[in-house]
C-alpha cells in the first residue's frame, strides 16, 4: 500500500513538472500533421521566434514581481510608452539611437521604482498601484503623440537600429537570443544567488522573510525596477519592429505576458514562478497561436486560446499538487501505523 502511494505521489509530481513541456510537443505534432506544408518549416520557426520574442521578454519581466507575490499591471502601457518615446526621439531629435534606448531603459527603471515605493511605502496593493501608474503612462503616450501616430522621417530609421530586432544570426532572429539571455540570467539569479533566494522567501512568507533578516522592502522594490527596465528594453525592440509610433499599441501585450509568467509557475519548479518555466509556457502559447492563425481562425480566437490555456494549466497543476499532498499525507499516516512500538 505504501509503495502504491509513493508511486502515485511520484507520478503526480512528474505530471505537474513536465506536463507543459509534453503539451508543447503534442501541440507541435498536431499542427504539423494538420498543416504539413507550412507549419513544420524553418520559415515558420523564424516567424514564431520573431513574433513571440517581445511577449516572451515581457513575460520574463512580469515573472520577477510575481516571485515576490506582486503584480505589475503597468507593463502593457509601459512598453507602449517606451516605443513611442523611442520613435519620437528618432523622428524629431538628432540623438543616437543607443543613447535613446539607454534613456528609455533608465526611464523604465524609474517607473518601476515608483511602483515599488507605492507598494512598499504607501502600502497600496500592487494591482491598484500599477494599474494607476499604467493609466498615467498611457496618458503620457497620448500626450506625446497628440493622439496620432509618429511616422519616421522620409529616409527611414537607421539600419543599425532596426537590426536590433530584424537581424538574424545563424538564421534565427535577434529576439530569440535576447530571450535566451534573459532566461539564463534570471535563472541563475533566482536559483543560485542570495538575492534570488530572498525574493522567493518574500513571495512565500513576507513576515518570515522579515524575521530572518531579509530586507523585504528593498528586494520588492528591486523586483519592480527590474521588471520595468526589461519593459523599457522591450519597448525599444517594439519600435524597431513596428517602425512607427502608435499610442494605442502595448496594452494587448499584457495578457500574453501574464499568461506566460503564471503558466511558468506550473512547470519545471512546480508552484514557483521561474525563468525556464516561463520560457516553456511562452513556447506553448507561441506554438498554439501560430497554428491557430495558420488555420485561418478569427482574431478573437487568440485571446480565447490564451485564457483557456491558462485555466487548463493552472487547474492541472492544482490537481497534481493536491494529489501529491494527499499521497504524501497518506504515506506518512501509513508509516506511523506500521512503526513498531516498544
Amino acid at each position: 500500500m505504501a509503495k502504491n502511494i509513493k508511486s502515485e505521489s511520484s507520478l503526480a509530481l512528474r505530471l505537474g513538472t513536465w506536463g507543459l513541456p509534453i503539451l508543447a510537443v503534442i501541440l507541435f505534432i498536431i499542427f504539423s500533421i494538420v498543416l504539413p506544408n507550412s507549419y513544420p518549416t524553418f520559415s515558420n520557426l523564424q516567424g514564431i521566434l520573431s513574433n513571440q520574442s517581445i511577449p516572451a521578454i515581457l513575460a520574463l519581466g512580469a515573472m520577477i514581481p510575481i516571485v515576490t507575490g506582486n503584480f505589475d499591471l503597468s507593463m502593457g502601457y509601459g512598453v507602449g510608452l517606451a516605443h513611442v518615446v523611442v520613435m519620437w526621439f528618432l523622428a524629431y531629435k538628432h540623438i543616437g539611437w543607443i543613447w535613446i534606448c539607454l534613456l528609455v531603459v533608465v526611464g523604465g527603471a524609474l517607473v518601476g521604482l515608483i511602483n515599488g515605493l507605492l507598494v512598499e511605502f504607501a502600502q497600496i496593493d500592487s494591482f491598484i498601484a500599477t494599474l494607476g501608474t499604467g493609466s498615467v503612462l498611457y496618458a503620457f503616450s497620448g500626450w506625446i503623440t497628440g493622439g496620432g501616430r509618429i511616422v519616421p522621417p522620409f529616409k527611414g530609421l537607421p539600419t543599425s537600429f532596426t537590426n536590433i530586432f530584424d537581424y538574424h544570426v545563424f538564421g534565427l532572429p535577434m529576439g530569440f537570443y535576447y530571450v535566451i539571455l534573459l532566461v539564463v540570467g534570471l535563472g541563475l539569479i533566482l536559483e543560485l544567488l542570495p538575492a534570488g533566494r530572498a525574493l522567493y522567501v518574500i513571495g512565500s512568507n513576507p513576515r518570515a522573510a522579515e524575521l530572518v533578516g531579509v530586507p523585504k522592502r528593498r528586494y520588492t522594490i528591486y523586483s519592480f525596477v527590474a521588471a520595468s527596465a526589461i519593459t523599457g528594453f522591450a519597448g525599444c525592440l517594439l519600435a524597431a519592429q513596428q517602425q512607427i509610433g502608435n499610442p494605442s499599441l502595448g496594452s494587448e501585450y499584457l495578457l500574453p505576458a501574464f499568461v506566460g509568467a503564471l503558466l511558468g509557475s506550473t512547470t519545471i519548479r512546480l508552484g514557483r514562478a521561474n525563468a525556464m518555466g516561463t520560457f516553456v509556457a511562452v513556447a506553448i502559447l507561441a506554438i498554439g497561436v501560430s497554428g491557430i492563425q495558420q488555420l485561418g481562425a478569427s482574431f478573437w480566437v487568440t485571446p480565447l486560446f490564451n485564457g483557456l490555456t491558462l485555466l487548463a494549466a493552472v487547474g492541472l497543476a492544482g490537481y497534481s499538487s493536491r494529489r501529491r499532498l494527499k499521497a504524501g499525507a497518506e504515506a506518512s499516516r501509513q508509516s506511523m501505523e506500521n512503526k513498531p512500538t516498544n
